[in-house]
């Protein structure tokens, strides 16, 4: 892993731009706190935001060199292609952070990207999207990545598994990816109560519905666990798009029961469901990293998780894993916690070590040394 060189503070000062146009999506949390640590270090370096219009006010600054710009271009866009390189033009950056692979193919400035995960080149399908238009996108997309990794001077990955399957897939040197862990902050130190889950036995799934996350094996374990545990309730919180109001659907057409669709949860709530829940569930196909895992770990929870991917290199021994494929097996993984209060105490136990590992200013004092490597 990359390490800050003890000179960087006395690095000449640079203006930095960093695309942040994905601080209001599912990734954003990343940037949010990237920002916010960067700002901590006291780098001597001029820093330009980008942001669409609709987020300008989603962060602000409170150090002087820092300034958000506003930079409406959509994403896998011509728009993007062209107008928004014109755009970087007109800032004269030393250096660009792309905080995403999407970015101007054509711009020619020293340049830095993140690659979160390679999941859209694996998925079957996307929302309302013919599969002829997704397999087409994933042509485009593989091609960027490797045109990425010729072009920019740095590859920063969440995980070494990222990197690994990055490197895989563009043959990049591998001196020049550098690994910088995310991290779990409290998501609030006043948890409200749910009153409709108070004293009831309850699992949980925070995140999205897309099939990679494997929602239904996911559900079709909680069906199996009502034998022995009649009361138990499956909560799955996360929006109401397309592919969950399937699964709502589909729930309803199998007859299982005990299955609460809870919707948006705010941060409050969120911390008293892991705080309050038998066990945390992730049981996703594929992650680049895995950070509702450590928040869960960081509120309390004991977390049962899919063995795929990133995930056992970011949990270690603080989580219980099964096979994602088989919906026996995490209904097996979730009766151990269940039925043992002493496997459940011993996750909860090894969780408050794990998540104390990552720290997000570690990520953005590793993230600066990047930028003054590149420099």
């Amino acid at each position: 892993m990359y390490m800050p060189h003890k000179t960087q503070s006395h690095a000449a000062s640079a203006h930095i731009v960093i695309d942040a146009r994905i601080i209001n999506s599912s990734t954003g949390r990343y940037v949010e706190r990237l920002l916010t640590n960067l700002e901590k270090l006291n780098s001597p370096h001029r820093f330009t935001i980008l942001v669409p219009s609709a987020d300008k006010d989603y962060w602000q600054p409170t150090s002087t060199n820092f300034t958000v710009t506003v930079a409406d271009f959509a994403n896998y866009s011509f728009a993007e292609q062209l107008g928004f390189k014109r755009f970087l033009d007109t800032l004269n950056a030393d250096l660009v952070h792309f905080c995403m692979p999407q970015q101007p193919v054509l711009y020619k400035g020293t340049t830095v990207t993140t690659v979160h995960d390679l999941n859209q080149l694996r998925l079957t399908e996307v929302d309302d999207m013919p599969v002829v238009v997704l397999r087409a996108k994933q042509r485009v997309l593989k091609w960027l990545l490797q045109r990425v990794a010729r072009q920019t001077a740095h590859v920063i990955t969440p995980s070494e598994y990222t990197k690994r399957d990055f490197i895989e897939l563009t043959e990049i040197d591998e001196s020049k990816v550098t690994v910088t862990y995310e991290a779990a902050d409290a998501l609030s130190d006043k948890p409200r109560t749910v009153t409709r889950l108070h004293n009831i036995p309850f699992i949980l799934y925070v995140g999205r519905a897309e099939p990679y996350k494997n929602n239904r094996n996911l559900i079709r374990a909680h069906q199996l666990l009502l034998s022995k545990f009649p009361d138990l309730q499956l909560i799955i919180v996360g929006k109401k798009d397309t592919f969950r109001e399937r699964d709502i659907a589909w729930v309803g057409e199998q007859g299982y029961k005990n299955v609460v669709f809870y919707g948006f949860a705010d941060n409050a709530e969120l911390a008293w469901m892991y705080e309050h829940c038998k066990a945390y569930v992730f049981p996703s196909f594929m992650e680049g990293f895995g950070l509702p895992g450590l928040e869960a770990m960081q509120h309390g929870a004991p977390v049962v998780s899919s063995d795929a991917t990133s995930l056992p290199e970011i949990y270690g021994n603080a989580a219980l894993y099964f096979d994602a494929h088989n919906h026996g097996d995490i209904a097996a993984k979730l009766e151990l916690v269940l039925s043992d209060e002493k496997i459940a105490t011993k996750l909860r136990t090894r969780g408050n070590l794990c998540y104390k590992k990552y720290s997000w200013r570690r990520m953005a004092e590793q993230t600066l040394a990047i930028y003054n490597e590149a420099l």
